[in-house]
């Protein structure tokens, strides 16, 4: 039986099935990459989780997986913020393949400090997995290993993606309706 769909939903931008199908092939492709070696995920909080745990489920070579989260504080709202680590991970990295888990990337701010930041752990290999990629937006380029999918210039909800931490349950991408008012 499926679930109704949440007030404040403009549309389904990809199903479930969708979203299954193409994490499997980006599992594959992630598995075939890193053959013959383990891989550390490093998920991004709170955003990337599910899209972690659903990617990991899929990857046929052995995983670790450690987490990190990251404050961003904008002095003005039209331009980039000061950026800085809120939980580091939990495990050095040094001399490991290394693979940032994102929901989203967007301006590229924000990841290209997260990247900067662990070059300089020395990992092995430091590359990039994202559920959406929103290139239309993208200020500052970072070098996206993989992808699930190319959005356009939408507030995006459902699969760990939020709307003041509503809506990261949905199974679904979903576009929020554009004059959306929560209380």
């Amino acid at each position: 039986m499926s679930k109704a769909q949440p007030p404040g939903i403009d549309r389904i931008l990809f199903t479930q099935e969708q979203i299954e199908a193409r994490i499997k092939e980006v599992a594959a492709e992630i598995s075939e990459r890193y053959r013959g070696r383990s891989l550390k995920l490093i998920g991004v909080l709170k955003g990337s989780v599910f899209f972690l745990c659903a990617l990991a489920r899929h990857i046929e070579i052995p995983v670790k997986i450690d987490f990190l989260a990251i404050s961003n504080f904008a002095p003005h709202k039209a331009g980039p913020g000061i950026v800085r680590i809120a939980k580091d991970l939990d495990e050095p990295i040094e001399g490991e393949d290394v693979l940032v888990v994102e929901d989203i990337v967007d301006t590229g701010f924000t990841l290209r400090y997260l990247l900067q930041t662990l070059a300089g752990r020395g990992p092995n290999s430091l590359g990039i997995c994202t559920l959406l990629d929103r290139t239309s937006r993208r200020i500052v380029q970072v070098p996206v290993e993989f992808r699930c999918f190319e959005i356009g210039d939408h507030f995006v909800v459902g699969c760990g993606l939020d709307y003041k931490q509503l809506y990261r349950n949905l199974e679904y991408l979903a576009v929020l309706k554009p004059d959306q008012s929560m209380s």
